[in-house]
């Protein structure tokens, strides 16, 4: 049996997803658990860019994939 390749890149997508949230978690753990001022940047740094890859990587992976529309005969 043959795979579906648009199921496997929903998975894709979802593992993108899924690994952009661990990344703003893991900023915003560093945010909470630090002393010095550079660390807190560091986390919010590590948080902006997590929920910016939320927000943009999986809709350009849909975008790239989309099927190319069928010219009219």
């Amino acid at each position: 049996m043959t795979e579906d390749p648009a199921r496997n890149r929903y998975f894709a997508m979802v593992f993108a997803e899924m690994l952009a949230v661990a990344g703003a978690v893991f900023g915003l753990a560093i945010m909470a658990k630090t002393d010095t001022m550079w660390l807190r940047i560091l986390g919010a740094a590590i948080l902006l860019s997590g929920l910016y890859c939320i927000a943009v990587v999986p809709r350009a992976m849909a975008r790239r994939w989309r099927t190319p529309p069928t010219p009219d005969r």
